[in-house]
């Protein structure tokens, strides 16, 4: 069992900033990729960032240029930095873990947290 916990959220103003982070433990056997998704009210849930093993980074175009998102492999826990906070930004942000090997995938999310951009 896999276990996902994040930290970070919160209520801010327009043009701030927040970091959320996200911590990975138990049974992971190879993790692909660590990322945060969101999920803004009426929406579906959307890819925000995502890094993998290897460093290589994607973000959402919404968020490119403001939203950096980093990983300590040895920790197995991933951060977003989030400035230049939007309104539209507000949604619960989901931290996400792809394991996958030869012949298997498994994909873990965490509990949610809330952000919150005021204007």
């Amino acid at each position: 069992q896999v276990q996902l916990v994040e930290s970070g959220g919160g209520l801010v103003q327009a043009g701030g900033s927040l970091r959320l982070s996200c911590a990975a433990s138990g049974s992971i056997f190879n993790i692909n990729a660590m990322g945060w998704y969101r999920q803004r009210p009426g929406k579906q849930r959307e890819l925000v960032a995502r890094i993998t093993s290897g460093g290589s980074t994607d973000y959402a175009d919404s968020v490119k240029g403001r939203f950096t998102i980093s990983r300590d492999n040895a920790k197995n826990t991933v951060s977003l930095q989030m400035n230049s906070l939007k309104p539209e930004d507000t949604a619960v942000y989901y931290c996400n873990l792809d394991d996958r090997g030869l012949g298997y995938v498994f994909d873990y999310w965490g509990q949610g947290t809330q952000v919150t951009v005021s204007s």
